[in-house]
């Protein structure tokens, strides 16, 4: 399993959510789509552009995920210093490695990150 995990401020059009997803390593070999469970909705038109699932995560588990970046008012917010790292761990399931830190879109409106389960 593939998992990009998004995080996204309100209104975050399809091309910023496209954007991210392509320069933190593109959605080739991804199989989910995955972000904090109150904002799920805002993948569903990147979701069905590449034909994949959305999981939604609780702000909880966010919580427990170890995460490279660090954003102080993200972390304020979610209790994590990065939803798209975090729900990206989470969804992948135990033992998931991030490809590499989240990676923002050009204009700011969201940012990604791709972890893959290890079996």
């Amino acid at each position: 399993m593939i998992v990009a995990g998004f995080g996204f401020r309100s209104g975050a059009t399809l091309a910023a959510l496209q954007d991210a997803l392509a320069r933190a390593g593109g959605p080739g070999g991804v199989t989910h789509l995955a972000t904090v469970a109150g904002k799920a909705g805002g993948l569903e038109f990147l979701a069905e552009v590449l034909g994949l699932p959305v999981i939604a995560i609780s702000p909880e588990a966010l919580q427990t995920q170890l995460v490279l970046t660090h954003s102080e008012r993200v972390d304020a917010l979610f209790g994590t210093g990065s939803v798209a790292e975090a729900a990206a761990l989470a969804a992948a399931g135990p033992g998931a490695r991030l490809w590499g830190p989240r990676i923002a879109s050009a204009n700011g409106q969201a940012t990604a990150a791709i972890a893959e389960a290890q079996v």
